[in-house]
């Protein structure tokens, strides 16, 4: 399989928060980007949609009563309307990013440079119709297992292929870097810190409405970054940074107070 030549991909996790699609046409799994999932991902769906049917379905995916309409859903996981990736992972994120908003020409640039991976899809382009649904990568789901050992087998082809000669910027929570680590290719993973009286410390809510920026910013552009630098110089531009530290590995954003 030939590589893509990709300038920047993205890797983001999806958002706890979605937004279920109230009509259209249920998820076609053919139709998402790569189908060479659709094996996979249908196992996974089974499962959840199985698993949510249980008495213990709350315990095996680790939430509360008061997500109960949550797991009712992931039951008919099947039937339900889907929307765009993009439209329904509502969290700090994907809000920052403008993702719902996005233009056609935005949204295509996004379908190209983003993939986010994911507990049941594995894989998804920002324009792919998916469904809402309840399921942490976190989660070992019945027989199929520890989901993210699950993708770890089915990723590294299709992610590797997808960056292409690229950058990656990756923009994932742990849980979700354990279903692919790039290996082969340059990445530079996201730290956002803040800084208050001189002092930096790591933030989580900021942090990540700080990657959804960048996002943003990473998508905006007409020219792809090609390297780390430039990526570099895209955080730069974001509002309330005042520094950006680059190491082979790491893009530390710093924001003020």
């Amino acid at each position: 399989m030939p590589r893509t030549l990709v300038g920047v991909l993205i890797l983001l996790p999806p958002s706890e928060g979605k937004t279920a699609p109230t009509h259209g046409a249920p998820v076609d799994l053919e139709s998402l980007s790569h189908p060479a999932l659709s094996s996979a991902r249908q196992r996974v769906g089974d499962a959840l949609a199985k698993v949510s049917a249980q008495r213990n379905a709350f315990d095996v995916l680790g939430v509360g009563p008061s997500l109960e309409a949550e797991v009712a859903r992931n039951r008919n996981l099947w039937d339900n309307p889907a929307a765009p990736a993009a439209q329904v992972y509502t969290g700090v994120l994907y809000d920052a990013a403008g993702a719902a908003t996005w233009d056609a020409a935005h949204a295509a640039r996004a379908a190209s440079r983003v993939r986010i991976v994911s507990a049941l899809w594995g894989a998804l382009s920002p324009a792919d119709r998916v469904p809402a649904y309840r399921l942490s990568m976190s989660t070992s789901l019945g027989r199929v297992g520890p989901l993210a050992s699950y993708w770890r087998q089915h990723l590294a082809q299709e992610l590797s292929h997808q960056a292409g000669d690229g950058i990656i910027v990756d923009c994932r929570s742990s849980a979700y870097v354990a279903a692919w680590r790039p290996s082969a290719h340059p990445v530079v993973n996201v730290r956002v810190e803040r800084e208050l009286h001189g002092k930096r410390t790591v933030v989580s809510h900021m942090a990540k409405h700080t990657r959804g920026l960048l996002t943003g910013a990473l998508t905006a552009t007409q020219t792809e970054p090609q390297t780390a630098d430039e990526v570099a110089d895209v955080a730069r531009s974001l509002d309330h940074v005042i520094d950006v530290a680059l190491t082979p590995s790491e893009l530390t954003i710093v924001l003020q107070g």
